[in-house]
């Protein structure tokens, strides 16, 4: 193993409250980067010297080294950067496919999400924006959320605005200049995922992928009913049992030519030697944490 980052994911499945849990003793870590060093006579796919991410959920990636068979693994170019490869099975796949598998969307259309500021909200606003896609992305108000503003325009976000703003009177004057977004992607629920509800398009569709305030999403009937609106929930997991594993290496291989042309980065980082695991472990968990902790073999 070369790198493997902490997503929130980890951190649940630890706790035992995920969808996936594997069988006891486990190592954590459900996505990374390794390098091939060695292969058994009969493998074909890989070779010495390959970079490879894992296929699936559940192979334990907080290791220095392991044996995996070769249908367990994808490759990946050596020629894009280490942390991008590290985080890319995971959080860019659930972005890309959440952008284009729920509304049809055109060149021009609006996408507005929360906890925009997440692993897959920064990936939602470079996909969004290399799509021609508009994005409103709703953050949590903190010290200093102007710095947190500018460095997700230049990612590419078109409109950041804090959960505070968003439940203002003055928004809807604020919005009248946007097109109606026709896709909400919610990884909070409570109020929040409320709010995404109140300013989508009728006929729009609301994706809930994650649920950080651990509150339920409470959908009015009035918005069910009068504006038609849909609500989806996506799990990456689930998505690669439907799918073969020749699309899931399509859609890396996609993010990866997105990566080559600067329209996708890896999250802001902070990598930290897998020995202090521990320190890593509680900074992921801190709030407002804006850098994502990424092992280092």
């Amino acid at each position: 193993m070369l790198a493997a980052p902490i997503n929130p994911s980890d951190i649940n499945m630890i706790q035992g409250n995920y969808g996936l849990l594997p069988k006891l003793p486990a190592v954590g870590g459900n996505e990374g980067v390794g390098q091939v060093v060695a292969v058994g006579s009969s493998v074909t796919g890989v070779k010495p010297g390959d970079w490879v991410i894992p296929a699936n959920a559940g192979l334990g990636t907080w290791r220095t080294e392991a044996v995996f068979s070769e249908e367990v693994l994808v490759g990946v170019p050596k020629d894009i950067p280490l942390p991008s490869a590290a985080t890319l099975s995971v959080n860019p796949c659930t972005a890309y496919r959440m952008l284009v598998d729920f509304e049809q969307l055109q060149p021009g259309d609006c996408v507005i999400q929360n906890a925009s500021n997440s692993g897959v909200g920064q990936a939602v606003i470079q996909i969004a924006a290399a799509l021609g896609l508009r994005t409103i992305n709703v953050v949590r108000d903190r010290p200093d959320i102007q710095k947190l503003t500018e460095r997700l325009k230049n990612l590419g976000a078109d409109h950041v605005i804090t959960e505070e703003e968003i439940r203002k009177h003055e928004m809807k004057n604020f919005l009248k200049d946007v097109p109606q977004p026709r896709l909400a992607l919610n990884c909070v629920g409570g109020k929040s995922s409320t709010e995404l509800l109140r300013h989508l398009a009728p006929g729009g569709t609301m994706v809930t992928y994650g649920g950080m305030a651990k509150q339920p999403v409470i959908a009015s009937v009035g918005l069910l009913i009068f504006k038609d609106l849909k609500l989806r929930g996506f799990w990456l997991s689930q998505w690669k049992k439907d799918h073969s594993p020749d699309q899931f290496k399509e859609l890396i291989l996609t993010l990866c030519n997105l990566i080559r042309r600067g329209q996708l980065t890896a999250p802001a980082c902070s990598q930290v030697p897998l020995q202090d695991y521990q320190r890593a472990l509680e900074a992921s968990t801190q709030p407002f944490v804006s850098s994502k902790q990424i092992l280092t073999m």
